[in-house]
């Protein structure tokens, strides 16, 4: 199943993410919020700036999925996790200005159905820094 799930891990690529200018960006920085997620990560958005999210595909729903969150420069992410156009999580994380912030949902397997699945992030402000992994660990 590693294989299979592998291969459409690879075919199903995240679409970029989308900033509040509505074009896609990313930030520069020495330093790493969240680091790849390695062969079970689904997504892997290294560093964002204010609000945004993701889309994308591949996901099994014979395994549980974490979605993960960090997050820096003051206030806070609201974060909600759709699986065919229905809520399966949601939740806040705050942001310290002085070191990194993180929240992290862990659903069990069924919840997020196999396709497709999106992520909002609704930063309090521009200044707020995030990353964020999905995975689904075996």
């Amino acid at each position: 199943m590693a294989r299979i799930r592998t291969v459409l891990t690879s075919a199903a690529a995240a679409l970029p993410v989308w900033g509040a200018g509505g074009g896609a960006f990313a930030a520069t920085s020495d330093d790493v919020l969240l680091p790849h997620p390695g062969p079970e990560g689904l997504v892997w958005v290294q560093e964002q700036w204010g609000d945004g999210g993701v889309v994308s595909a591949g996901a099994w729903d014979s395994l549980p999925t974490v979605l993960t969150v960090a997050c820096d420069g003051g206030g806070s992410l609201d974060v909600t996790m759709e699986s065919q156009l229905t809520q399966v999580a949601a939740f806040v994380v705050d942001c310290p200005v002085d070191a990194p912030g993180r929240g992290s949902v862990t659903l069990p397997a069924g919840v997020v159905r196999a396709g497709s699945f999106s992520i909002g992030v609704d930063a309090s402000s521009q200044s707020v820094r995030w990353a964020l992994t999905v995975t689904q660990p075996e």
